[in-house]
């Protein structure tokens, strides 16, 4: 038969269960399936031997996360909630905080003040205004985490009075980091805006000429042809931005899985070059392929590779100009790249003002938009070439004089070190 000790732990397993589901925003379904599921953990410590009677349950030390008083059900219970929680009194002092939070706040401790952790008013004030009429709350913040701004989403409630936390009352603070999570919000929505821009006007050109073909110069050979090859023109740029959004998305879900087969590194882009001669001729540019015979092995996908330099040989063809020479080269070893393989797409062509240099590899992101629309420039072959490098543990290093032109050095870890 139940003791008054093992009555008393139940009633604060339901109202701690009961505290958590409302700081975890959980659904009353969600709510029942989590204290069920809480509820067969908790039967365990319930059922642990008592002080005096064997050894209690026992969290791991240090970090403040038992603050030295003896573990309760209640605390087991918290401590296994992945996000970060926070019990705190009615004096403002952190009574106990669970891994997660320590994670989120490594010099956090028992008994110190939650606001010197924590320094955002409104937090304070949902804190406060529970304490004083013990309703819940839900509130997003930003609070200053070193030198970076960050977001947090908090929920605040009362626990109940057997929670086993001592005589005054306290609150549980559920506190999560979605400054990643908006980071990433904000990037698909211009990234949805900037793709729709770029459809958007090629779109309405050929509309617009197919209107006019339809009315007033139905019966004008020479303006139809005229009207056709630009609609041409622009229907192929269409084709170029779709086909670079589909392939940055395939990128994209695969850029978690590293690839393992063993390339050459030179011998990759030597071929990709030498397809793209014919190209350079048309388009008056000298293009030279520097590399030396033996192989520079990597561990990497041939064909992201290929496209890789496809884009960086294209690039240079482009804005460099006609009378330019684009080189393809080994790059030097560096310090800066232990361990790495490196290849390098040179050119003397106008060069890239050095305020532009960083945000080169952003999607649809262009030094001069007009010009490279005129080009045929999607905005998103930079882009490509990061992502490709980021699966292949890669980086792209990017250097630019104005007048005296620009250098774009692939960076890969060689076989040896990748495999290691």
């Amino acid at each position: 038969m139940p003791n008054r000790r093992d009555l008393a732990l139940s009633a604060a397993v339901v109202g701690v269960t009961s505290a958590l589901a409302a700081a975890l925003a959980l659904g009353p379904a969600a709510a029942l399936a989590f204290g069920a599921a809480t509820g067969v953990g908790l039967g365990a410590v319930l059922r642990r031997p008592r002080p005096g009677h064997g050894d209690d349950l026992a969290l791991a030390p240090g970090g403040g996360a038992t603050g030295g008083a003896a573990p309760t059900p209640v605390r087991a219970l918290i401590a296994t909630i992945p996000s970060p929680l926070l019990v705190i009194g009615r004096t403002g002092r952190i009574a106990y905080a669970n891994p997660a939070a320590l994670r989120s706040l490594p010099r956090l401790q028992d008994g110190t003040h939650f606001a010197s952790h924590i320094r955002a008013p409104a937090f304070v004030e949902a804190v406060a205004a529970t304490f004083a009429d013990g309703g819940e709350r839900s509130l997003e913040f930003a609070a200053r985490h070193g030198a970076a701004e960050r977001v947090f989403e908090a929920r605040v409630g009362l626990l109940p009075p057997e929670a086993g936390f001592g005589r005054e009352p306290h609150a549980l603070a559920l506190v999560e980091d979605r400054t990643e999570a908006r980071r990433l919000e904000a990037l698909r929505t211009d990234f949805i805006a900037n793709a729709s821009h770029e459809l958007r006007t090629p779109l309405a050109s050929v509309l617009g000429y197919i209107e006019t073909l339809q009315n007033h110069a139905k019966e004008d050979p020479a303006a139809r042809e005229k009207f056709l090859a630009i609609m041409a023109r622009e229907a192929g740029r269409m084709r170029r931005l779709v086909d670079d959004l589909m392939s940055l998305s395939r990128i994209e879900m695969s850029e978690h899985l590293r690839p393992a087969e063993r390339v050459s590194l030179t011998a990759i882009a030597g071929e990709t070059a030498a397809a793209m001669v014919p190209l350079a001729e048309r388009e008056g540019v000298s293009l030279e392929v520097r590399l030396p015979a033996e192989d520079a092995f990597v561990l990497g996908d041939r064909d992201q590779l290929a496209q890789v330099f496809a884009n960086l040989v294209d690039n240079a063809m482009k804005y460099a100009g006609p009378g330019s020479r684009v080189r393809v080269l080994v790059a030097e070893p560096s310090p800066a790249q232990p361990g790495r393989h490196g290849v390098t797409i040179a050119d003397d062509g106008p060069g890239i003002p050095r305020e532009h240099l960083q945000r080169l590899t952003e999607r649809f992101y262009r030094v001069n938009a007009a010009s490279s629309r005129a080009k045929g420039g999607t905005g998103l072959g930079l882009a490509i070439v990061k992502h490709i490098l980021n699966r292949h543990r890669g980086r792209i290093e990017i250097a630019s004089t104005e007048g005296k032109g620009s250098a774009f050095t692939v960076w890969l870890p060689r076989a040896e070190e990748a495999s290691a």
